[in-house]
């Protein structure tokens, strides 16, 4: 047996160790807004339900073991002592994904992945109305569990509103697990569906994803292509270049195809996660 000490590792590795054998963990898709008004959405799997008399929920947005910075999810919460705890269920995995890119303050990752705002009852940040639970709260404490990179802070959030599609519910109106089909996340890039177990996301691009709203508006309105499928092709740096395009196509003979078979092949090539061949046909 591997035996060892916290002190022994650097804090990467420890943290590597520790999301590998703590798992899996539900998801907190946190929707925030800045002093100005700016909406912020964000994941975290340092997440859970500690009562249900008052009714808390805690998450903890970590500091970066990187460099030791904080994230915007935390100042905003700090600064409004408002936040949305949206669940993430498989149909949005790789919008939520995405949403994890470090993009600068002030840039909106509902646009960037493709989610949708819906404003909320009681508090001020928007909810994700592609999320089949939302969760409105307020921000009771914020404890901090230290100062050097990888410590959490642990946001204590008091449930002020709950809304729950009707298509994840039971006849008794109680919630359905297999239609809920929720995600959590586990180590390095593995996520777990809870109906059927264990898969993998790669990470998000270290440099930027373009976004689903860079998509051209043909893609980004498909009939054929899912949130998710959006989600996959939003995370590329560029789209292929044309010389290569024109390769491709003369390659796959795609000129008498119609948008919809385009799209339909994009969709079979990104099941493989072909994401360079799936752009090649869309942009042929």
């Amino acid at each position: 047996m591997l035996s060892f000490t916290p002190q022994e590792f650097p804090t990467a590795k420890l943290h590597g160790y520790l999301l590998s054998a703590v798992a899996p963990r539900p998801i907190a898709f946190a929707s925030t807004i800045d002093a100005n008004g700016k909406p912020n959405l964000s994941p975290f799997s340092f997440f859970n339900v500690f009562s249900a008399n008052p009714p808390i929920l805690i998450f903890s947005p970590a500091r970066r073991v990187r460099d030791n910075t904080t994230k915007h999810t935390l100042h905003n919460a700090e600064l409004t002592k408002e936040v949305v705890i949206n669940v993430v269920n498989y149909d949005i995995v790789q919008q939520m994904s995405l949403s994890s890119t470090e993009y600068a303050e002030g840039v909106n990752e509902f646009d960037k992945a493709g989610l949708t705002m819906l404003k909320s009852d009681i508090v001020k940040p928007f909810r994700v109305a592609e999320s089949p639970v939302q969760i409105e709260c307020k921000v009771n404490d914020i404890v901090k569990l230290g100062t050097e990179g990888g410590a959490g802070n642990l946001i204590i959030c008091e449930v002020v509103k709950m809304h729950v599609s009707e298509s994840v519910l039971d006849e008794n109106k109680a919630i359905d697990q297999n239609k809920l089909d929720l995600v959590s996340r586990a180590g390095g890039s593995f996520y777990s569906r809870a109906k059927s177990g264990f898969f993998e996301i790669p990470k998000p691009l270290s440099t930027l994803g373009i976004g689903v709203d860079a998509l051209p508006k043909s893609v980004r309105e498909s009939v054929v292509l899912t949130g998710n499928d959006l989600g996959l092709l939003g995370n590329v740096e560029n789209f292929p270049d044309e010389k290569s395009i024109l390769a491709f196509k003369n390659q796959h003979n795609l000129s008498s195809l119609s948008t919809e078979q385009k799209h339909k092949r994009a969709k079979d090539l990104l099941s493989f996660n072909d994401i360079e061949g799936a752009w090649k046909v869309l942009l042929s």
